[in-house]
């Protein structure tokens, strides 16, 4: 399945209007399953689904680290490939009923099916000091982003999540109709090489919600950037965890919400 879908559209102004061909962002249910039992639905943008599943895994807790899990394919006969099943390494024993979610996830959900906000407290390793990031360095990373995001450009419809290492270089980019799949897609890209991921900055295409911090938490990404604002929440936890949050990282300034030993001026 695409992650593009074509549409015609009819774009108008004040002139008038037109029939125009036009792409349209891909968004499709994913049915993860744990073995035979359905865990949950998620609304994603199709590929990288198996850095998706892996990523949502362990943000959520339903594994503990990355070697928990053997495999992440796509269930047979599914022609479209919108059902997936998490194989759980030799000796590793989950109940699905803990983690089972009765209600499917929305591509903007962020919490949705949680039934309380400490439930969401995932147990996260303790961040590192670093790393200590210059200002030009992180005024420079919104546009790295923007140059890798393809699908982006195609539809003006796909959030990001980039993960840079101390120096400023892309380890990473994944895009998708959500945000917070998207962060699951670049953490599950990149847990199968390094666990936790350690002195590493994650950048989102929005604002930073409490679930993105949670989830950069539980991957030990101490450093969490966004093009946007951050909530009263991520701050809060930011601050109980050790974090560093920062908003509006666009033109020539941005905002530090929490963590700001991680950031010098010059």
């Amino acid at each position: 399945m695409s992650q593009t879908t074509p549409w015609e559209i009819t774009r108008t102004t004040l002139d008038g209007s037109e029939g125009i061909a036009d792409q349209l962002v891909t968004e499709a249910p994913l049915e993860m399953r744990l073995g035979d039992t359905p865990l949950a639905v998620l609304m994603r943008t199709p590929g990288d689904d198996a850095d998706l599943l892996l990523g949502f895994a362990i943000t959520e807790g339903i594994v503990l680290a990355p070697d928990e899990v053997a495999d992440v394919k796509a269930v047979p006969g599914d022609p479209e490939r919108n059902r997936w099943e998490i194989v759980l390494a030799d000796g590793v024993r989950v109940d699905p009923e803990q983690f089972r979610r009765n209600l499917y996830t929305t591509s903007s959900c962020g919490v949705c099916g949680k039934a309380s906000i400490d439930a969401l407290k995932v147990a996260a390793p303790e961040p590192l000091a670093g790393p200590v990031l210059g200002a030009e360095l992180l005024l420079s990373l919104p546009g790295k982003m923007r140059e890798v995001q393809e699908t982006f450009d195609l539809t003006g419809g796909q959030h990001a999540a980039a993960v840079f290492d101390p120096a400023g270089d892309l380890l990473a980019v994944r895009e998708d109709v959500g945000r917070h799949n998207a962060v699951d897609k670049v953490i599950g890209a990149l847990a199968r090489a390094r666990w936790p991921l350690g002195e590493t900055v994650m950048l989102v295409s929005g604002r930073v919600s409490f679930e993105i911090v949670q989830k950069a938490a539980v991957a030990g990404i101490p450093v969490v950037g966004g093009v946007s604002a951050a909530s009263s929440l991520a701050a809060e936890l930011a601050e109980e965890l050790g974090l560093t949050v920062i908003g509006f990282l666009r033109d020539a300034s941005f905002n530090i919400y929490a963590g700001g030993r991680r950031v010098r001026s010059r």
